[in-house]
C-alpha cells in the first residue's frame, strides 16, 4: 500500500482545529465563509524572498530528492520563497491545486520531517495555493508558480503549525519548518472527461464556457432513492475508498432549486477526505475515474437526515467535477 504524505495530514488536523467553529453545513470540511473572508486577505502569489530563503542551499535535479542544507534556528518574520529551478508548465493559480514533490525540515532543529514522493513509488501529493485548505506558509510558498519548479521557502510558526505546534511531527509552538517542493503539475479547475449521453430522468446540467454548472430540477417529486448519472467519462485513475479528493462541485436543493454550496462560486477547488463528508457524496465519487464529471442526487438519507442542520430533511443535488485522488 503506498503511503500517505504525513505533512498533508497534519496541516489538515491544524487548519480543522482553526476553523473548528464550523458548522458542517457543506460537504467540504471547512466554514466556507470564513475561508472566502480568508483568502481575500492573503495574496499567496506576491511571497518574497529574502535572507532566509536564500540562505537555504538546495542540490540535486528536479524530480530527484533534495540535499538541503541551512542554519538551525532560521526564524523569518513571514514566508519567503526562493526559486531554485524555474519551470516552464502551466501556472498554478491562487487557490488552485497541483500535484508536488516535498521535503519538509524543522527550521528550529534542522531535522528532516518528511520527504515525500521523491523516490518514485509514492503518488505526489496535493497542495492548494489556498490558506484555508493549507498551511498559510506552505500555500504562499506554491502560489502562481509554474510546472517544473523546484522553490525553497523558510516559513515562521505562525504560518505553518502555530501556537499548537504539531507534537506527531515534533515541531513545538515556535518552531519554523524549512520546505523544498517540486510542482509535478497543475490539477485542471475543470473535468476533462469525454461527454457522455445525458442521463435520463436526472436534473439536467449546463456549462458556462468556464465549466461552471447550473442545474435545472424536474418538475417531479424527489427521488427517495441515491441516483447518480455519469457526465463526463475521464481516462484518470479510479478513486479508490477512503481518497482524499479534489474537485469542483455544485450543490443545489431539489426542493427549490437554490444554491447552498459552490466551489466554483468560492473561486477555487476543494480538496477533503471522502471520509469527511455525507455518505451520498461519497458514494458519487468512489469508483468514479479522475476527470469524470457526475450529477448525483441524494435523498435524506445519504445526505443530512433530520439531523439538526440547515440541510436537515433535503434532497440534494450535486455536480461534481473529480479533478484528482490520492
Amino acid at each position: 500500500m503506498l503511503s500517505r504524505p504525513l505533512i498533508a495530514i497534519a496541516a489538515a488536523a491544524t487548519l480543522a482545529l482553526s476553523l473548528a467553529a464550523c458548522s458542517g453545513d457543506a460537504p467540504a470540511p471547512t466554514d466556507t465563509t470564513a475561508a472566502a473572508d480568508t483568502q481575500t486577505v492573503v495574496d499567496v502569489c506576491a511571497t518574497p524572498s529574502g535572507d532566509a530563503s536564500n540562505s537555504i542551499k538546495v542540490s540535486g535535479d528536479a524530480g530527484a530528492a533534495p540535499t538541503v542544507t541551512f542554519d538551525k534556528g532560521i526564524a523569518p518574520s513571514e514566508t519567503q520563497r526562493t526559486i531554485i529551478t524555474e519551470g516552464t508548465g502551466a501556472e498554478l493559480p491562487s487557490g488552485g491545486s497541483a500535484e508536488v514533490h516535498y521535503a519538509i525540515y524543522n527550521g528550529t532543529t534542522g531535522e528532516l520531517i518528511e520527504a515525500y514522493g521523491f523516490d518514485g513509488t509514492q503518488k505526489p501529493a496535493v497542495f492548494a495555493a489556498d490558506v484555508t485548505q493549507l498551511l498559510p506558509g506552505l500555500a504562499k510558498t506554491i502560489g502562481c508558480l509554474k510546472e517544473g519548479t523546484r522553490v525553497a521557502s523558510a516559513i515562521p510558526a505562525a504560518e505553518a503549525f502555530g501556537e499548537q505546534g504539531n507534537e506527531q511531527i515534533k515541531v513545538g509552538a515556535t518552531d519554523s519548518i524549512v520546505a523544498v517542493i517540486d510542482i509535478v503539475s497543475v490539477i485542471p479547475t475543470r473535468a476533462t472527461g469525454v461527454d457522455q449521453p445525458a442521463p435520463e430522468g436526472l436534473p439536467t446540467v449546463t456549462l458556462a464556457d468556464d465549466g461552471e454548472p447550473s442545474v435545472t430540477i424536474p418538475q417531479t417529486d424527489a427521488p427517495t432513492e441515491f441516483q447518480l448519472g455519469v457526465l463526463k467519462k475521464g481516462d484518470g485513475e479510479v478513486v479508490p475508498a477512503g481518497a482524499t479528493v479534489t474537485v469542483q462541485y455544485y450543490g443545489v436543493k431539489w426542493s427549490d432549486g437554490q444554491v447552498f454550496d459552490s466551489s466554483w462560486q468560492r473561486g477555487a477547488p476543494a480538496s477533503f477526505s471522502l471520509s469527511a463528508v455525507v455518505p451520498g457524496f461519497t458514494q458519487a465519487i468512489e469508483g468514479q475515474t479522475v476527470g469524470s464529471q457526475v450529477v448525483a442526487v441524494l435523498p435524506p438519507s445519504v445526505a443530512y437526515g433530520g439531523t439538526d442542520n440547515a440541510l436537515a430533511n433535503e434532497t440534494l443535488v450535486f455536480v461534481i467535477d473529480i479533478l484528482a485522488a490520492n
